[in-house]
């Protein structure tokens, strides 16, 4: 018997698009979904991760969506003889709680059997010098979606990507990363295609 696979079009904002993921992001779904794009200087919407103000207006204007995806979000990299509260502070309160805001308001907006999709990283499982700010966000993001998928109502989902570092930030990031295998934007892009059009929750998706 032949299965008729049929896509259905979604609305789905993306937060971050205009990083390097994001714009990988943009372009693997954007061929079969509505795509919204939102950051802090360009994009259909204007958003900031660290202003909750700025997330409810942004997704106020936007309405009803069917997933929300989240490629963004910053932490302060340094030497941990030298960390200093408020350091480890820019992590918490941009990458990890801008993300979990997302979600939080988003509650509001998005329809039954949506899905949230965010942004970790490898160094909570493969730490570096200098990381234990990314280390330390990425691993309550990532159980933060563990126990927030047991909890969802309506069919909701939500899960992370976790990749490595990516090919295209090499330029910047290099010097931390040797011995690591970078991957390309548009193989961590598939993952967040994984993670929206699939059925999966609670899952965080590494892309090594």
């Amino acid at each position: 018997m032949k299965i008729k696979f049929r896509v259905n079009k979604m609305k789905i904002v993306l937060v971050g698009s205009s990083g390097i993921i994001g714009k990988a992001v943009n372009k693997e779904l954007s061929q079969r979904h509505e795509i919204i794009t939102a950051s802090r200087n360009s994009g259909d919407i204007k958003m900031d991760i660290t202003d909750k103000v700025s997330i409810r207006d942004g997704l106020a204007a936007i309405g009803s969506f069917d997933a929300l995806i989240s490629t963004t979000g910053s932490v302060h990299f340094g030497a941990f003889s030298e960390m200093n509260e408020e350091e480890y502070l820019i992590g918490i309160n941009n990458k990890l709680m801008g993300q979990v805001n997302l979600v939080l308001i988003g509650r509001e907006f998005i329809a039954p059997s949506g899905s949230f999709t965010l942004t970790t990283g490898i160094l909570n499982r493969d730490p570096i010098r200098y990381g234990s700010s990314a280390a330390m966000v990425n691993g309550a993001i990532d159980s933060f979606v563990l126990a927030a998928a047991l909890e969802m109502n309506n069919g909701v989902r939500i899960n992370s990507v976790s990749p490595t570092v990516i090919t295209e930030a090499l330029g910047s990031y290099a010097p931390y990363f040797r011995g690591y295998k970078p991957v390309d934007a548009a193989d961590a892009a598939l993952a967040y295609s994984k993670s929206v059009e699939g059925l999966q929750t609670g899952k965080i998706y590494e892309v090594n």
